[in-house]
């Protein structure tokens, strides 16, 4: 099955690629043109972008891209609750592999809080985020199990996290691996990008995305959430 074959709904759009490295390259570019439409139409850009392990060659590559990086925001979709300093760190990752060069004049904006709790450092981030504009540009990833950001099905915020009038930019949420304890964006933050792209890797992704089309609880599957006009989906076997 390749990505031509899934009855995508009107306004999505399926792109194709050879391989990772093809499409890290094609989404480099496609950002990074999208960043200029918004320089040049609000003087003022934002990125938001997901962690894990598939960005690095697209982060890699997106830092190659010529911008003018001073007047960019960046910002995570997700991020685990461990230090800066921690291996599993999506901030720590983000800045070695695309705030470097030309990009490290980017600002970048945390979620990590340091906080006594799980649940007070979310609530820092909501107040860290609360000036943020509306997203120009966001790249999601998705797990097999259909989450994206760190919406993960069956964690004890989703419902309220999806909830289209949800009052709160930032949620603590609990993911099946470890680091456990994550911070996300909720949807309304998310679905106000301009922009949105999802880039997956891989048959067994796509078999979920397959699944997500079909009609069903969006909490079982959260990346139902984000199906639908606007949306690129860019993916690789």
């Amino acid at each position: 099955m390749a990505i031509s074959e899934l009855p995508l709904p009107p306004g999505v759009n399926g792109c194709a690629h050879g391989d990772a490295g093809q499409l890290a390259e094609a989404l480099a570019q496609r950002v990074a043109a999208a960043l200029r439409q918004a320089l040049a139409e609000r003087g003022q850009a934002i990125l938001v972008v997901s962690g894990g392990r598939s960005p690095v060659a697209f982060f890699e590559a997106l830092a190659q891209q010529a911008l003018p990086w001073a007047q960019v925001l960046v910002s995570l979709a997700d991020e685990r609750w461990v230090p800066v300093n921690h291996a599993a760190s999506n901030e720590a990752l983000v800045r070695r592999h695309l705030l470097r060069g030309a990009a490290a004049e980017a600002r970048f904006l945390s979620l990590y809080q340091v906080a006594g709790s799980h649940e007070q450092a979310a609530e820092l981030a909501d107040a860290a985020v609360a000036e943020m504009a509306d997203i120009d540009v966001l790249v999601l990833g998705m797990g097999d199990d259909g989450h994206t950001a760190s919406l993960f099905p069956g964690s004890a915020h989703l419902r309220q996290a999806l909830q289209a009038d949800c009052p709160r930019r930032v949620l603590a949420m609990l993911a099946p691996s470890e680091p456990t304890q994550r911070l996300t964006l909720t949807l309304p933050v998310l679905a106000r990008a301009r922009l949105p792209l999802l880039a997956i890797q891989g048959q067994a992704k796509l078999n979920t995305l397959s699944a997500a089309l079909l009609p069903g609880e969006i909490a079982e599957l959260p990346i139902r959430a984000f199906l639908h006009s606007p949306l690129e989906i860019h993916w690789c076997p």
